[in-house]
């Protein structure tokens, strides 16, 4: 089974971040303080974890990010048993749901509008060649500027669902500890045009992400136990 570090998702803003799990990352946001025990996840009752160890397992677990009425349409990428990246179940509707990587810490599993994908699959072109954060980001707001790379429509959505355990609920088909956060991609939109503040204001309230740039972005954590 993975490490586990409950320590860092007890620290892990519920209102606050500068950097959202984008798939081709699915990176959790980086600690901050603690943002009190009143917007902490609570242990929900569960029964005998499984691990998430077969493709089965991983479609099961990737598609909870989904709304649950597009759960069974959705296409299901991730890494397979073998560690290769691979499709493991194609798709029938608008979704493309990525699978927890169980080579990172905790688990998080992220389902975006098919429209993004171009977007998504580029920065994990860029990943696998040993590009940094900094660097992907650059050479995206430069191809999505000069229309070279397609992020789709505005208002296209990136829903995630991840938290510290990596294992599941087999008869729940639950995550136990997991919660969602939900982006909606809005390129170069900023506080101006859109009315939304710069920094969040309160949990479970919207606001706008890395704005003026190609990756700005609505920006809406749920308090846990929501979605």
């Amino acid at each position: 089974m993975k490490p586990v570090l409950y320590s860092f998702f007890l620290l892990l803003p519920l209102y606050a971040c500068n950097s959202e799990p984008a798939p081709e990352e699915v990176a959790p946001a980086p600690q901050i303080e603690d943002a009190g025990a009143e917007f902490r996840t609570e242990e929900a009752d569960h029964g005998e974890l499984s691990e998430i160890d077969t493709d089965e397992a991983r479609i099961a677990t990737a598609v909870l990010a989904a709304p649950e009425a597009s759960r069974a349409g959705a296409k299901v990428i991730g890494y397979n048993a073998a560690g290769e990246f691979v499709t493991l179940r194609e798709g029938t509707n608008e979704f493309i749901c990525l699978a927890d990587d169980p080579n990172q810490d905790g688990f998080s599993a992220a389902c975006y509008h098919k429209d993004l994908e171009p977007f998504m699959a580029r920065g994990r072109e860029l990943k696998a060649e040993g590009k940094s954060a900094q660097e992907i980001f650059a050479m995206r707001e430069d191809e999505v500027k000069s229309k070279k790379l397609s992020m789709g429509p505005a208002g296209t959505a990136l829903h995630i669902y991840y938290g510290p355990e990596a294992r599941y609920d087999a008869a729940t088909g639950k995550v136990p500890g997991a919660q969602y956060r939900y982006v909606v991609y809005m390129p170069y939109a900023t506080a101006a045009s859109t009315g939304l503040p710069e920094s969040p204001v309160a949990p479970n309230h919207p606001w706008i992400m890395d704005p003026g740039t190609h990756r700005a972005h609505i920006m809406i954590s749920p308090l846990a136990g929501e979605e």
